[in-house]
């Protein structure tokens, strides 16, 4: 028997809780993605007025996931070496890594790990619905590629509960919301690669009909028009 997995809010669904339970919409968009960005889309979150408040139930959420839903499930021998793992990707989610480059950034922590372990240690975050990872897809040769990955967030209040610095990155920030967006409307989503040139994503239906999309950073058009255009950013692949 299948089950459907309950993600969390995309940014239209957020806008739409809170028109539903009358807490006040922002007429300046800019400042509503802003606002979900650091909320996050777990739901009962909008009926929180206070950021403070809003962010105790996301640590409280992200707390019941590492502490119950993870070690319930699985068993972590170090876990110190797991939570540097998981902080690390967290912290730079959008990022491009292999297990090579991580078993590096550890090493200059002081942590020495095979790479099978870090191998491991991801499946468990992926697994958890904490991370999505994305593989790469030449554009040339169109075969997916191996070794270099980017992570994502499911939601990226991950981040920002695990943080003092509430600034935000636009540039991972808006792939992010992206990513998550194609994911809930079950599209496939690799990064494409030409040579040393990137297509932030490609994307595949059901019926494995392709498109890329170029992400709009804040700096090339500004953050109000980049979201007006997130959903009419669809370029037929040829």
């Amino acid at each position: 028997m299948g089950f459907t997995m309950i993600l969390p809010l995309n940014f239209e669904e957020y806008l739409g809780m809170k028109q539903f339970y009358n807490k006040p919409v922002e007429y300046n968009m800019a400042i509503e993605l802003n606002n979900y960005l650091n909320e996050g889309g777990f739901p009962r979150t909008v009926l929180y007025d206070s950021i403070a408040d809003k962010r105790t139930y996301v640590t409280s959420v992200v707390k019941e996931i590492f502490e119950k839903d993870i070690k319930r499930r699985v068993q972590i021998r170090n876990i110190e070496l797991f939570e540097r793992l998981r902080d690390f990707i967290i912290n730079n989610f959008g990022a491009t890594f292999s297990s090579q480059s991580l078993q590096k950034a550890l090493a200059n922590t002081g942590l020495n790990v095979k790479r099978q372990t870090i191998a491991r240690y991801i499946d468990i975050l992926t697994a958890s619905k904490i991370l999505y990872q994305c593989n790469r897809f030449d554009m040339k040769s169109k075969r997916s590629l191996s070794g270099e990955k980017k992570y994502y967030l499911s939601d990226t209040s991950f981040y920002f509960v695990m943080n003092t610095d509430n600034r935000i990155n636009y540039g991972p920030a808006l792939e992010n919301i992206v990513y998550t967006y194609l994911r809930s409307k079950d599209y496939s989503v690799s990064v494409g690669r030409i040579g040393k040139l990137e297509c932030d994503f490609i994307v595949r239906d059901n019926v494995l009909s392709r498109k890329k999309i170029q992400q709009l950073k804040k700096s090339q058009l500004g953050i109000q028009r980049a979201v007006k255009r997130l959903k009419s950013s669809l370029i037929p692949l040829v």
